[in-house]
């Protein structure tokens, strides 16, 4: 898994519908902290997860989950909207919504299950929900999203699309919209992103009055509660998930300052969530810690290869740089190397 170079912690990768499953929504939104969900990184270069700490007891006559951190959920996307699919108007939007829901919920899998394993896996539960019709479409827009949430990966290179000031925000969201466009009609990313959007909208709108050296501290409360009032139910209640897992990774944060164990962190998350968000969240932190690991291991010996052959030609040094890179490094995962290099 890879994180954002010291970035804020955006908008751009917050939950795409309202009903998100609590686990799971507050998942997304603990992804959303780092800043990888909305980009795809995290399910592209996932490693593969070890062991949770002791858990909680799974629940009783739950099905057999797809992968152990999956163990007591159940896949989201519902079926009845699903079957509305083939029409147009509000019904094809939710299922549009309603498909990106089960197409993100086995891609989280990922590091678990490979790719080709998690796309076979969506794919007979389309079968299994849907008409044959219905299906061939959902599937047509399942490669769709496999194929745009690649393309993320290149787009978050792109180093003019860093920074955390509003501008570079806003930047980062208009080369999202437009690289959607390629991919999906009008109505498809109205139902899959439509939520997305309205959320960053909102955030965008709360950081523009946050930057703002010329308001004065009442003003800006004063604007901040405008979008308060002015905010739909469905935005208001995947904001006040965010608010509690944001509480809870501090609170995860102090216990590890003061001491705690992985274990104990596990069980206090497993409490305020539930055991499978809480597995989650422990892999998320061992890839964090393995992704700085890489990092840290790359820089150093990076360094060590420019100066031992500080003499020898571009290419000779190009060469040895890039043997490196192949040796620590996923090829999605070379990509972000640039965001991560010494500039010169």
């Amino acid at each position: 898994m890879a994180l954002q170079p010291e970035a804020p912690q955006g908008p751009f990768s917050r939950p795409y519908a309202p009903q998100r499953r609590q686990a799971w929504r507050l998942l997304a939104s603990a992804l959303a902290l780092g800043g990888l969900a909305g980009l795809g990184w995290w399910w592209l270069s996932a490693p593969a997860a070890a062991p949770a700490p002791a858990t909680l007891p799974d629940r009783s006559g739950s099905p057999a989950a797809f992968v152990p951190s999956q163990q007591g959920t159940t896949p989201d996307g519902d079926v009845r909207a699903l079957k509305a699919l083939a029409q147009g108007g509000e019904a094809g939007a939710l299922a549009y919504g309603e498909l990106r829901r089960l197409f993100d919920y086995y891609l989280s899998a990922l590091g678990e299950r490979d790719l080709p394993a998690i796309t076979q896996q969506i794919q007979s539960q389309l079968d299994q929900r849907l008409s044959p019709a219905q299906a061939a479409q959902a599937k047509r827009l399942l490669g769709l999203y496999i194929a745009f949430k690649r393309r993320l990966v290149d787009l978050e290179a792109r180093p003019g699309l860093a920074g955390d000031a509003v501008a570079a925000i806003r930047r980062r969201m208009l080369a999202q919209q437009d690289l959607r466009t390629q991919y999906f009609t009008a109505a498809e990313m109205e139902g899959m992103f439509g939520f997305e959007d309205a959320y960053d909208a909102d955030a965008i709108a709360r950081l523009e009055i946050s930057q703002n050296a010329d308001l004065k501290p009442g003003e800006k409360a004063q604007k901040l509660a405008a979008l308060d009032a002015a905010m739909g139910p469905a935005l208001r209640a995947e904001r006040d998930a965010s608010v509690v897992v944001t509480r809870v990774e501090q609170r995860a944060a102090d216990m590890r300052a003061q001491g705690a164990s992985d274990d104990e962190v596990y069980r206090m998350r497993a409490q305020e969530f539930d055991a499978s968000a809480a597995a989650r969240l422990a892999e998320l932190d061992r890839e964090e810690a393995d992704w700085k690991r890489r990092i840290a291991q790359y820089l150093e010996a990076r360094t060590q290869i420019l100066k031992a052959q500080a003499n020898a030609s571009v290419s000779e040094r190009l060469q040895a740089l890039t043997e490196l890179q192949q040796r620590l490094f996923t090829e999605d995962e070379r990509r972000r190397l640039v965001a991560y290099e010494p500039a010169g």
